[in-house]
């Protein structure tokens, strides 16, 4: 049974406060929740992975010490094999800066893995297809925190959103389009 440390309902999305984090999820979901490394996560889309990946799985993220919603996206990385280096940070734009990410694709944290930067809510799938073809670009960006990304889950409610790559000719495409997911 989830005991909430703090719980408040706003236009029928539960906004729950869980193990320092913060969690969204509708009403009638507030059950779906597991316990994983002592770590309380609600259940997600996201989890099933569809793209395999054999190569390096260390990854590292940084991110703001109160931030939980990306608490929750590592959680959903490390369901996809994901090894997790979680750098606790207050000067997360120094590492956005130190790694040239243009600032309209910023978003909460910040994840380095074999030399690409992966910034915000991306879905571990797409992070495993770029690995593998290896495209000439920086990364990959989630620009902002959409509703219904992975760690941005919001019960039912959930906003298109695209997986941007980018390079540091600021040039940027989308790798992958989310629209009815």
């Amino acid at each position: 049974m989830l005991k909430p440390s703090l719980l408040t309902i706003i236009a029928g999305v539960a906004i729950v406060t869980v193990a320092g984090g913060i969690y969204l999820t509708n009403q009638n979901n507030a059950e779906s929740v597991s316990n994983t490394n002592n770590n309380t996560v609600l259940a997600s889309v996201w989890n099933n992975p569809t793209e395999s990946y054999s190569g390096n799985k260390n990854i590292t993220v940084y991110r703001s010490p109160s931030c939980g919603c990306c608490g929750i996206w590592i959680e959903h990385m490390k369901k996809h094999g994901f090894q997790i280096t979680d750098i606790k940070t207050d000067d997360i734009e120094a590492i956005k800066q130190q790694h040239n990410l243009p600032q309209n694709l910023a978003s909460c944290h910040t994840a380095i893995i074999d030399g690409y930067v992966m910034e915000g809510h991306i879905p571990a799938d797409d992070i495993k297809r770029f690995l593998t073809q290896k495209p000439d670009f920086q990364g990959l960006a989630v620009p902002r925190m959409p509703l219904g990304t992975p760690g941005m889950e919001a019960g039912d409610r959930k906003q298109p959103f695209d997986v941007l790559a980018f390079n540091n000719s600021e040039d940027v495409e989308v790798f992958k389009h989310y629209e009815n997911y």
